[in-house]
């Protein structure tokens, strides 16, 4: 039993496609990529502080 509550519409060869999960997908990189940019910009101001004396 599928979800999706319609069908996709079909492309020029008449071959369904596959739904589309560009935002589903920027959301995951954003999900995983803005905490890990944070934690790199925190370690290199640890670093620096560190190294700087």
């Amino acid at each position: 039993m599928s979800h999706d509550s319609s069908p996709s519409p079909p492309d020029a060869d008449g071959v369904p496609r596959p739904p589309d999960r560009r935002a589903l997908a920027v959301l995951a990189w954003l999900w995983v990529g803005a905490p890990l940019c944070y934690g790199v910009y925190e370690l290199v101001q640890k670093a620096t502080q560190l190294f700087s004396g």
